[in-house]
């Protein structure tokens, strides 16, 4: 039985990802923390070839020229918008926005702080997932708890 999770995300939990973290864990009923980076950790040619790789091109110009990924107000929103996504399917939830270039350190401090797990919600990443240089890989290299990667909007688990 899992009492307290934590879940970083590259952005806001949607209802639908509350209801299939849920399941993941109904009846427990674990205690979620989330955590949103702000922008600054992606790699601008990974960024591009990502979406060049799901026909986005335009999203592919936009970090060609520079698109900075989410500002602190913008983790903040999405942090707010995923407790509350949470706490509508009847999870308690808490969260914040993670500053600085190592999000998992974040997470690894969670974890010493009694997480006895890791979701990670991200888009597909392309280079990072086949390279195995993502969040979900690092935070299994560091950490001794159960890691899932799963892609945002979909039931898709990742690497």
């Amino acid at each position: 039985m899992v009492e307290s999770l934590v879940v970083l995300s590259e952005s806001a939990l949607s209802p639908d990802d509350a209801e299939r973290l849920l399941g993941l864990h109904d009846p427990d009923r674990p205690t979620v923390r989330v955590l949103v980076p702000t922008g600054g950790h992606r790699h601008i040619l990974a960024a591009i070839v990502d979406y060049l790789t799901l026909l986005e091109p335009r999203e592919a110009v936009e970090a060609a020229e520079g698109h900075r990924e989410p500002n602190a107000q913008q983790a903040a929103d999405d942090v707010t918008a995923s407790v509350a996504a949470l706490r509508d399917v009847g999870l308690e939830a808490n969260g914040e926005v993670v500053s600085g270039d190592d999000p998992v350190a974040k997470v690894e401090e969670a974890v010493r702080q009694g997480a006895e797990e890791v979701i990670v919600v991200t888009s597909p990443h392309l280079v990072e997932d086949t390279l195995h240089e993502n969040w979900a890989t690092q935070a299994r290299q560091r950490l001794g708890v159960p890691v899932l990667h799963v892609y945002a909007g979909s039931s898709w688990v990742g690497p």
